[in-house]
């Protein structure tokens, strides 16, 4: 049972059906509000030294990093244009040495600057 009342019959006796409410009295259903003041969850992204990432960073590689499937090797000092991050696994999309990537934070430094 819920402690939201039934806008028709003042009923505090209610299903809740995930999204939405019925009331067992009369059988009116609305949906849920949802509540304004709760936080969003905002994703931190760190690099290998913990500092924090956002859009417009430049990064630099911190060891060297073989690109799969290919013979291109990402050197150690190798710098970003500015990054965007995404959601995933890689959290980090780019453009080092011409080529467009992801890659995961853990392999990069903020460069300052």
């Amino acid at each position: 049972m819920s402690e939201s009342v039934c806008p028709i019959c003042d009923s505090t006796e209610l299903l809740d059906h995930g999204t939405r409410y019925e009331c067992v009295t009369c059988g009116h259903e609305w949906a849920k509000e949802e509540a304004a003041d709760e936080p969003e969850h905002v994703r931190v992204v760190k690099d290998a030294y913990g500092n924090i990432l956002a859009d417009g960073d430049i990064v630099a590689m911190i060891k060297d990093l073989k690109l799969g499937g290919t013979s291109e090797v990402l050197k150690t000092g190798a710098k970003s244009k500015p990054i965007r991050l995404v959601d995933g696994d890689h959290e980090i999309s780019c453009k080092m040495n011409g080529i467009s990537i992801a890659l995961k934070a853990c392999y990069v430094k903020k460069v300052q600057g």
